[in-house]
Order: structure tokens, then C-alpha cells, then sequence
């Protein structure tokens, strides 16, 4: 099993120079096949408790507080998870890291459709949560090592829209499995895992792990791409004999813009989940939405922002690398989409406000996911995407299930408005410096060159 996630040996046989161009092509169009595919696999498992939230506590009995602490359990094993194994997503074959994530969290997601009982769905929730916690690093970190600075922001976003598109794919496989078994909630859990299996396997069939294991050029030395750190200096390398820990401490703790990107992604995280995980109930009792249609929006939110994700992405390329600039312009206009989300009671603007929210939401979220792996060198690019995560799930995450789930049962829906406020304001403030420490370094590095 350890063996089967080491790094790929660096290739013996390298491809010929005339070559290069088309098997670089080749390869990189397989490996955004298997991160984009093989994260929806991780999402059609991650999202069947908020989209049966309605139907699990009809037929099992549970509260909006029990569904808020399964929920929480996820979030809490998460950001754990996502901390230490993203660093040793570092030291790994990331193809292989992101298959086998994928397998076991299927195999566990088969025992959350066994079970009624809520103290082993958190058990189950929270062990899952180490094995889904393979899955974001290895993607990421492929993005870093197979693609350059140049069409980054594009490829990165055009991965991130798999979150998207994999919550569209849950509601999808748990309507489909709903029809043919009868509205049965385990049929829903099996069904899902079996489809995620089937997606490990592709991954593994049509992926890579880095270039010099398949006899290409590093990124490095195919593009020139360098990576500018927080103090000016520029780093290209891909593998360091630095432990993990060292790692750590050298580029992660002590980076400053590392950690306010990271408190920027918690915060937008707190938003996200504040809004996605509770559509149903909020549209449901609030709103005055049907079950069927409420459930239909989980999906139809994380699915209608792909485009305006993508299109974000591309224009922070154009932008030179610049992306907190974009980020600053999205989180602008959540404020005033979440001001029509909370006080209207127009049914067709609520949800023409959540299609608009979709894009707003995960543009920045995707852009500071890759900020946050650029500000780093490449060998510790899972070790930031680890460091962010914890953040974005130990306190994001559960501040948007478990505590928003308690403030609404005590003080209703206006509780949940105030935190989401609270956030966006947060990450606006975050952005602005980021956006200064960023024009900052890169002067640094220009003057260093002159």
C-alpha cells in the first residue's frame, strides 16, 4: 500500500525534444481529466447528507441540531485531515494519493447507509473525513507541477468547477437512485459509492504524477515558471530534502500572507457553507419553497457558478497573476447579493440571486485556493493547501453547520444572516492586504533582477 503511493521514479527513457510539446498536451489534458472527474467522485459522496438532510430527519427521526453535528463531525475530521494529509500529499504519487482517498471514502460511505443510529454516522463522518481530506492536496498539487503561471488561473478554476459539478452529480445519483429504489435513504448511499469507485478507477487509468516520471521536462524547465515568495525571492524547485515539519515551519507558519489567505478562504468557507448546507431548510421554512425544488437548488447553485469560476480564473491570468484583485471586486457584490438572499420573498429573485452568489462565492474561494499554492514553493504546495484546509473546515466549515444550526434553533434565520455579514466583511478586509503584500513582493523580486 505504501509503495503504491511513493512518488513515480523519475522516468528513464526521457520523450525526444521534438515530442515534448504534444506529450506534454497529452498528458495534461489526461491529468485534468482524472483531477476534475476525480474530484466530482469525492463531492457525489461529501454532499448526500446536506442534499437528504429533509428526508433523513423525516425517516430517522433527527433534529436540525443532530444534522448540524453529522455535518460538523465532516467539517472537524476535515480540517484535520486536510492539515497533515496535505503535507503528505507532498511526498506522494499524487495520482495515486487521489485514487486511493477516493476508494476508501466509498467503502465508508457503504456503512453511513447501513446504520440509522446518529452517534456511529458521526463516527463514520468523521473517519471519512481523513480519507476525503487525499483529495483536494493531490489535485492541487498536480495543477502546480503540470501547468505554468501563464494559463494557472484557468486551469485551476476549470478543476475548482468540479466542486460545482460534483454537487450537481450528487443530486443527480440521489434522484436517480431515489426513483429506482423506491426513496430508499441506504439505496441513495450505495448507489453513490458505487458510481465513486468506478470514478477511482479512471483516475488511475487515465492519470500521471509528474511530468519527469513519464520522460518530460519539469514544469520548471518547460515554461520558466518560478514562484515568487512573501520576502522576493524566486523558487522553481519540485522535490527539497527538508522534512515535513521543516517544511512547515520555514514556508508556511512564519508566512505571513500565507496565513492571511488562509484566514481569507476560512472566512469565505464560513459563507459558502453557511449558505449551500442550509438551502434546503432556510429556502423550505423561511422562503416558503417546495422540498423537491429547495433540494434541486444544492445543486443548481454550486452548478451555475462553473462558468463565471472559469471566466474569473482567466481574467486573474490576464491580469498577470494579479488575483486579489478579482477577488475583491466578487466579494463586493456577494454583499449585495446576500442583502436580496436574506430580505426578499420573490421566489424567482431568490433564486436568480443564488445562481449570481455561486459565482461570487467560489471565484474567490478557487482564486485564494491558488493563490495560497503560489505562494509557496512547489514542494509545499500541499503542505499550504493542508494548512488552509484545516482552516477552512475546523472553523469554516463548522461554524457554518454546527453553530449556525444551534443560533437558528435559538434565535431563527436572522442569526445565520448576521455571522454570513460578519464573514464577507472579514475576507473584504483580508483581500486589501493581500493585495498590498502581493504588489509589495513583486517589487521585491523586479528590483532584485534590475
Amino acid at each position: 500500500m505504501f509503495s503504491f503511493l511513493k512518488p513515480a521514479p523519475v522516468a528513464a527513457k526521457k520523450v525526444p525534444s521534438d515530442k515534448v510539446a504534444s506529450s506534454y498536451r497529452w498528458h495534461q489534458f489526461g491529468v485534468l481529466l482524472a483531477i476534475c472527474i476525480g474530484y466530482i467522485g469525492y463531492y457525489v459522496i461529501r454532499l448526500i447528507f446536506t442534499t437528504e438532510q429533509n428526508e433523513i430527519m423525516k425517516q430517522y427521526g433527527f433534529t436540525t441540531a443532530d444534522v448540524g453535528m453529522v455535518l460538523s463531525c465532516f467539517g472537524i475530521g476535515y480540517g484535520i485531515s486536510k492539515l497533515f494529509m496535505g503535507a503528505l500529499s507532498d511526498k506522494s504519487n499524487t495520482n495515486h494519493y487521489l485514487a486511493t482517498g477516493l476508494i476508501v471514502s466509498a467503502l465508508l460511505n457503504f456503512g453511513l447507509g447501513a446504520t440509522r443510529n446518529l452517534y456511529v454516522m458521526m463516527i463514520l463522518m468523521l473517519v471519512m473525513s481523513i480519507a476525503q481530506g487525499m483529495g483536494a492536496a493531490a489535485c492541487q498539487r498536480s495543477v502546480q507541477l503540470w501547468w505554468g503561471k501563464k494559463h494557472r488561473g484557468a486551469i485551476y478554476s476549470i478543476w475548482s468547477s468540479a466542486h460545482n459539478a460534483g454537487a450537481f452529480v450528487c443530486v443527480a445519483v440521489v434522484q436517480l437512485a431515489t426513483f429506482m429504489f423506491a426513496g430508499s435513504i441506504p439505496a441513495v448511499f450505495y448507489t453513490s459509492s458505487v458510481v465513486s469507485l468506478v470514478i477511482a478507477a479512471f483516475v488511475l487509468l487515465v492519470g500521471a504524477d509528474r511530468p519527469v516520471s513519464v520522460g518530460l521536462p519539469s514544469i520548471s524547465e518547460y515554461t520558466g515558471d518560478e514562484v515568487v515568495l512573501e520576502n522576493g525571492d524566486e523558487s522553481a524547485s519540485e522535490e527539497t530534502s527538508l522534512t515535513l515539519p521543516q517544511i512547515f515551519v520555514k514556508y508556511i507558519l512564519t508566512n505571513k500572507v500565507v496565513w492571511a489567505i488562509t484566514l481569507t478562504s476560512m472566512s469565505l468557507y464560513l459563507v459558502r457553507y453557511g449558505i449551500m448546507s442550509w438551502i434546503p431548510s432556510y429556502l423550505v421554512e423561511s422562503k416558503g419553497f417546495t422540498t423537491n425544488f429547495a433540494k434541486w437548488l444544492v445543486g443548481i447553485f454550486e452548478l451555475a457558478a462553473v462558468p463565471g469560476v472559469i471566466i474569473m480564473g482567466a481574467i486573474s491570468d490576464a491580469l498577470k497573476g494579479r488575483r486579489a484583485i478579482v477577488c475583491i471586486i466578487c466579494v463586493i457584490g456577494l454583499f449585495v447579493c446576500l442583502t436580496t438572499y436574506f430580505f426578499s420573498t420573490n421566489h424567482a429573485l431568490i433564486v436568480t440571486v443564488l445562481f449570481i452568489m455561486g459565482t461570487l462565492i467560489y471565484a474567490p474561494l478557487t482564486l485564494v485556493g491558488l493563490m495560497v499554492n503560489e505562494a509557496v514553493p512547489k514542494f509545499a504546495v500541499g503542505s499550504s493547501t493542508g494548512f488552509m484546509g484545516f482552516f477552512q473546515y475546523i472553523f469554516g466549515e463548522t461554524l457554518a453547520t454546527a453553530l449556525i444550526g444551534i443560533l437558528v434553533s435559538k434565535y431563527g434565520w436572522l442569526a445565520s444572516n448576521i455571522v454570513l455579514y460578519a464573514a464577507s466583511t472579514l475576507a473584504l478586509l483580508l483581500l486589501i492586504y493581500i493585495l498590498i503584500a502581493e504588489r509589495h513582493a513583486e517589487k521585491i523580486a523586479d528590483s532584485s533582477k534590475d
